[in-house]
């Protein structure tokens, strides 16, 4: 097929490469402008565009889309079979929705229709679910609520964060798509309608996802730091500064029988920080940065900050 593709992050480079080893056309690579980034506010390419140079594709980065006319023009001239979205970062308006024969293409980081949104990894993961998924699916003017083509599920280990599943999702999802592009072409695919009744919802995350709520129990908490990271991760206050949580580990109820009762409450045993959580469960903190400082393991934290059973994390 000849493909416009449509990409921005890291998350999206596999699939473009395996395209291009299937033998597709990428007549056009998509992707957002440059950003500043770090400490220095360097302008950085996005990933998409440093692996489509790499193989000489032509590339654009238009800031809008929707009423870009230069844009629009440049498209309808392609005449592109199919155009590929895979974490572009923005709306596709409804002109390009209906400009290539086999429509626009959208590989989504869940087993829709659950996690429909900008964060499905991320929300899976926080929600503790044992297996997710990739699917592929015809991209209309809803919020990720077009016809499903294909589907693949990947089961989900206890100890999995979304910084280790994206890129294994990446993979098989790049997989996914060219098998997806196979059938398109071969007319062997029947798009499967939403069951709208079964939707959930994963939203663009927020620094306050991050923050540890005591009065759940432990092992909500870890899973929301499995899924929250690199960012929001997990983080409460001690005192008025921030103290995030880098690793951490949900005990048995039984580990610890005594100690602190309300949420919040602190425990300190053996140069190991520990603090309680609804139910009566226990999370134990084992890297800790404190706001301003290093991160470092619980016991380091603990020779220059004497905490003390008994004392408080959080509002």
């Amino acid at each position: 097929m000849k493909i416009v593709f449509c990409g921005t992050p890291s998350f999206a480079v596999p699939t473009l490469k395996a395209v291009l080893r299937a033998g597709h056309e990428v007549a056009l690579t998509v992707t957002q402008p440059d950003r500043p980034r770090g400490r220095g506010m360097q302008m950085v390419a996005p990933p998409v565009k440093a692996a489509a140079m790499a193989v000489k594709l032509p590339i654009v980065q238009p800031e809008k889309i929707k009423n870009n006319a230069e844009f629009r023009a440049q498209l309808t001239a392609i005449a592109p079979d199919a155009i590929l979205v895979v974490a572009y970062g923005r709306i596709i308006p409804k002109w390009m929705l209906d400009l290539p024969h086999f429509g626009n293409l959208n590989l989504h980081g869940s087993l829709l229709p659950k996690y429909r949104g900008a964060a499905p990894i991320q929300w899976a993961l926080a929600n503790g679910e044992p297996v997710t998924g990739m699917t592929t699916m015809h991209l209309d003017e809803g919020l990720d609520t077009g016809d499903m083509l294909m589907q693949r599920e990947m089961a989900i280990a206890p100890d999995q964060t979304a910084e280790g599943l994206y890129p294994l999702l990446a993979e098989m999802g790049a997989a996914l798509m060219v098998e997806t592009l196979e059938a398109l072409e071969a007319g062997t695919i029947i798009p499967q309608k939403q069951d709208d009744a079964l939707a959930t919802l994963a939203p663009v995350l927020t620094r306050n996802d991050g923050h540890m709520d005591f009065r759940q129990p432990a092992m909500t908490l870890y899973n929301r730091w499995r899924g929250f990271q690199p960012w929001p991760g997990a983080w409460t206050l001690l005192g008025s500064k921030k103290l995030t949580a880098h690793r951490l580990m949900p005990l048995e109820p039984s580990a610890l029988a005594d100690g602190p009762a309300d949420p919040g409450a602190v425990r300190v045993d053996q140069a190991r920080l520990f603090v309680r959580c609804g139910a009566g469960t226990w999370l134990e903190l084992v890297e800790v940065q404190l706001e301003g400082k290093k991160h470092m393991p619980a016991v380091d934290f603990l020779r220059g900050h004497p905490l003390k059973s008994g004392d408080r994390l959080g509002t």
